[in-house]
């Protein structure tokens, strides 16, 4: 059940850092979603999920990723979303509306990943979220770690031979 943030208390703001990956494309997959957020005392709380698929793209990892981080959260927050795709950047802040209004075609064609897009699309409307792209290995030290977990389930679904969420 989601709670929503009463309107006298000042919504919570958490850091997502989310990232996808794939052994071939498609192949087996990997994704990882590292949450944020302020303590009163001490240091910032963490949490670093992860999980995987058998058969599946980059694309589909870079959006689970997102979902999966934002459905973590229990209640309303301003969340400031990081992540090195600029398929999910794009697609959230500029494709998105568009196709909604066309009936989920874009170019008269059916959006891939249609299921993952309603999907990022409903549990981001639980909360205030800011799109933010960051190139991929570069350096970022958040992304750089969500880009290895992300690399690490992969690795542990293709040994497995088989999918399934990875937690």
């Amino acid at each position: 059940m989601t709670t929503t943030t009463p309107p006298t208390a000042k919504p919570t703001t958490v850091a997502l850092f989310c990232d996808g990956s794939c052994l071939g494309n498609p192949g087996p997959g990997g994704w990882a979603a590292l949450l944020r957020s302020p303590s009163s005392s001490g240091p910032p709380h963490e949490k670093l999920v992860s999980g995987g698929e058998p058969d599946t793209t980059n694309n589909r990892m870079e959006l689970l990723a997102a979902i999966e981080g934002l459905h973590i959260l229990k209640r309303a927050c301003v969340v400031e979303v990081f992540t090195d795709s600029n398929y999910v950047v794009q697609g959230m802040k500029s494709w998105l509306a568009g196709w909604k209004k066309n009936g989920w075609k874009a170019s008269g064609k059916p959006v891939k990943n249609q299921d993952l897009w309603q999907r990022l699309d409903d549990v981001s409307a639980r909360h205030s979220v800011h799109w933010q792209w960051v190139r991929g290995h570069a350096g970022h030290v958040d992304n750089e770690r969500v880009d290895v977990a992300a690399r690490e389930a992969a690795t542990r679904v293709a040994a497995a031979g088989r999918g399934g969420a990875h937690r």
